[in-house]
């Protein structure tokens, strides 16, 4: 059996399949998840909605984590080819005691993983993948009787669900693109079904990814998109991650709108309807909400919260929150608006009630926001052994300036955030972020400005100098 310890990450799992995991220890992850949601629910035969992606290898991979969760006593109800929010929703929909969901979501082809999650609408934690990994790797399992049952045709249920709920009722054109992931499937005909005019863009399924990874942070993704929409003169642009849970904007002048924006713009156009809401934001995001005027009139508060879906959609469960946003294009929207959990569709929906309510081009909206400037999220490779030793040690750095009054950038800090890695704030506002990434050997660089372009770059060169000199960091996925 081959099973590598680092696979199981802080919420959620992933491996390069072969390389990393076998299918016994696919097995025997099904075991291990089978033991610990019985413990949870107290249930003998609970009942787990399993669905997969589009890689070659992801239905037999579910198959073997099936198997697992079968022989510990499960009843597994197979959704078939899914998106993460399509498994979430089934959870909902049939009222199941879990969910699992095969996908290893935009990372490169080779990898696999599973999201999982017990209570509704939530995914596990780190509590809850510490208790996975011990059961797991120690054999720690339990016998019972379960068995296997497919739910025949669930995408339309699915589909439907959001279809019904959203009628536009204005002709929007969209590029949807799909990076040849599994959101090629459904996020034409949700999108066409309620108003929009689509350009499909890299909708056909294949599991090579052959142009870019799905992936609406990948710049080259971003780049086809933008040509796309100005080809095409469409009003929107949209791109949707391998599992569909994120999305991604491009305005109508083929320019990206960084999603923690497109949040806020998001957040903007709901908080006169929804007054006295609270929004969840990840430390990654603009600084632009403690601050924006119309959320402040509606009495609004905006919470800044430790990066990844399932933190953020804890915050937003535990907060009662109307919606979270994350950088990465992970949105959650709660009741009326959603589940709370993070589907990238109904995030183009919202997006598209934007348009139709503001009645203004997005480059427009998006122009009422005061200037900031932004990098994309960068991800300098770090060991997974070593990635959070060398964000502690630059925590305590950045903690050390501010004590002796140090100047970054011929500035004081003014702030220190460290609910995730660190983001240190600037006088002027300016800030930098640096923590490890939750899902692969690397750590996440994030600087914001609303002064300058070049105090953007200022402060990555800061932080670039400091990564560089612990002689742990190595290449860059994309720098400024």
């Amino acid at each position: 059996m081959k099973i590598n310890p680092n696979g199981f990450r802080e919420y959620d799992a992933r491996w390069i399949f072969e390389k990393d995991i076998d299918m016994e220890g696919i097995t025997n992850l099904g075991k291990g998840l089978g033991t610990q949601i019985i413990g949870h629910t107290k249930k003998n035969n609970p009942r787990v909605i399993v669905g997969h992606d589009y890689r070659s290898y992801s239905e037999k991979i579910k198959k073997a984590l099936s198997e697992g969760l079968v022989s510990t006593g499960c009843k597994v109800e197979d959704v078939g080819l899914s998106l993460s929010p399509m498994v979430y929703f089934a959870q909902f929909n049939l009222n199941s005691d879990a969910i699992a969901m095969v996908t290893a979501s935009h990372n490169e082809n080779g990898w696999t993983g599973v999201k999982m999650g017990i209570k509704k609408g939530l995914t596990h934690g780190p509590e809850e993948m510490s208790e996975l990994k011990e059961i797991t790797l120690n054999k720690k399992f339990i016998q019972g009787n379960g068995n296997i049952k497919e739910i025949d045709n669930f995408k339309e249920v699915y589909i439907q669900d959001l279809i019904k709920k959203n009628n536009i009722g204005k002709r929007i054109k969209a590029v949807v693109a799909c990076g040849n992931g599994t959101a090629g499937i459904f996020a034409p005909t949700i999108l066409n079904n309620i108003g929009c005019d689509v350009v499909e863009l890299d909708c056909k399924l294949d599991w090579s990814f052959p142009k870019y990874n799905p992936n609406p942070e990948d710049l080259k993704m971003l780049h086809a998109i933008s040509k796309a929409v100005k080809e095409n003169n469409a009003d929107i642009g949209f791109g949707f991650d391998g599992d569909g849970d994120r999305c991604g904007v491009i305005d109508e002048k083929g320019n990206e709108i960084f999603s923690d924006k497109v949040g806020l713009l998001i957040a903007r156009n709901l908080a006169a309807k929804h007054k006295n809401s609270k929004f969840v934001v990840d430390v990654k995001s603009t600084g632009l909400y403690l601050n924006d005027k119309i959320l402040l009139d509606n009495q609004c508060q905006t919470i800044y919260w430790k990066t990844g879906h399932s933190h953020i959609k804890r915050k937003v469960n535990l907060e009662k929150a109307l919606a979270g946003f994350e950088k990465s294009g992970h949105f959650f929207f709660n009741q009326p608006l959603g589940y709370g959990f993070d589907d990238g569709i109904n995030s183009a929906i919202q997006v598209c009630h934007l348009l139709k309510n503001q009645n203004k081009k997005m480059s427009e909206i998006l122009n009422q926001l005061p200037d900031t400037y932004q990098t994309p999220t960068m991800a300098p490779y770090c060991k997974d052994e070593e990635k959070y030793e060398v964000v502690e040690g630059i925590v305590k750095e950045i903690k050390k300036i501010k004590e002796n009054n140090a100047k970054i950038d011929g500035l004081e800090i003014k702030d220190i955030l460290t609910v995730n890695g660190v983001r240190f704030t600037l006088s002027d506002g300016s800030w930098g972020l640096v923590r490890a990434s939750s899902n692969k050997p690397s750590l996440v660089v994030v600087t914001e400005s609303p002064v300058s372009n070049m105090r953007k770059k200022n402060i990555f060169t800061f932080i670039d100098n400091i990564l560089q000199k612990t002689g742990k960091i190595g290449k860059y996925d994309q720098k400024i």
